[in-house]
């Protein structure tokens, strides 16, 4: 215990115990023969292992989980080589193969020719702080789904709506793809709304988006609600023929749902109007420019009476 102590300075004894009634964990290995001079004895009830069981580096390397083994062995070497202090955190094995997440804190001891004489270091016990972590990631990861999820309806909102079409764009022009819109809108809502009721006008709006959600069927395919009773769908390396054989999709099972709507001038069953558009983006070209020819296609199929779909043709 002495060669840790500095110089005397601090009796052994009475350095040993400070040591030891930390819930640090205080280490030293000799690099020469890469064995262990001393680890406390903190160790076993933290780990489970003797602290006459860390004979070895290896004994320590053979600890470590085995998805965490290689990067902290192969970084603490490396570190220690170059003779710089560094830190690591790995999940530690149990005797009875569980894990508790350690923090690794190392310092290099050097001899008076500049080479590395020893490592010393501590361990702490970051459990807690890694489930609080993980907890947060997960809680981030659930905000940032809301984010992009419209809260009523449960389809994709206009942010995420905004953010594929940027991605999709960028694919289709650089692997000169078509990529096919359609924006729908449905017939009369205001009145169904005035006549049924808000309560009944978001029932509607969960319907319609779940029939949607059922035409379009591809992984890569997006529904989103764009605003009030208008929905998009973003269909990737879609050309023209697929994306109006899709919009009829959409139209004939929103009609077959049978929503009764007795307001509505088109029908007395709730229907919709659609615009498709399909395009092969150039360099030159942007999705802004391409969205307002889809809505202009929206509104010509609203002008025309509605419940019904207008396209490129």
């Amino acid at each position: 215990m002495t060669d840790i102590a500095k110089d005397g300075e601090i009796d052994s004894a009475v350095y040993k115990t400070l040591l030891e009634s930390t819930q640090a964990i205080p280490w030293k290995i000799d690099w020469q023969t890469m064995r262990f001079a001393y680890i406390g004895p903190q160790i076993e009830s933290l780990l489970g292992w003797p602290p006459a069981s860390w004979a070895s580096v290896e004994d320590w390397a053979a600890r470590i989980h085995a998805e965490d083994r290689e990067r902290v062995v192969n970084y603490c070497v490396a570190q220690s080589k170059a003779g710089v202090d560094h830190e690591a955190d790995y999940r530690a094995l149990t005797p009875d193969g569980r894990h508790v997440w350690i923090r690794d804190v190392v310092h290099v001891v050097r001899n008076e020719d500049g080479g590395v004489d020893s490592l010393v270091g501590f361990m702490f016990d970051i459990s807690e702080r890694k489930k609080t972590e993980e907890q947060l990631t997960v809680l981030q990861k659930e905000l940032e789904a809301l984010s992009f999820k419209d809260g009523l309806t449960g389809v994709a909102n206009r942010r995420m709506f905004d953010s594929v079409l940027e991605l999709e764009w960028a694919n289709a022009r650089r692997n000169n793809q078509p990529l096919s819109l359609i924006m729908l809108d449905i017939d009369y809502f205001k009145q169904y709304n005035d006549h049924y009721g808000h309560l009944q006008g978001d029932a509607c709006l969960k319907r319609v988006a779940q029939v949607l959600s059922s035409a379009a069927t591809r992984a890569r395919d997006l529904v989103a609600r764009f605003g009030g009773e208008e929905f998009v769908l973003v269909l990737p390396e879609t050309n023209e023929h697929s994306a109006a054989k899709i919009a009829e999709r959409c139209r004939s099972l929103i009609f077959k749902e049978q929503i009764p709507h007795e307001k509505s001038r088109a029908s007395q069953i709730l229907t919709v109007s659609l615009g498709v558009g399909t395009v092969t983006p150039g360099h030159r070209d942007e999705p802004l420019g391409f969205i307002a020819e889809v809505d202009s296609r929206l509104y010509q199929a609203k002008q025309r009476g509605r419940n019904g779909i207008v396209n490129g043709d």
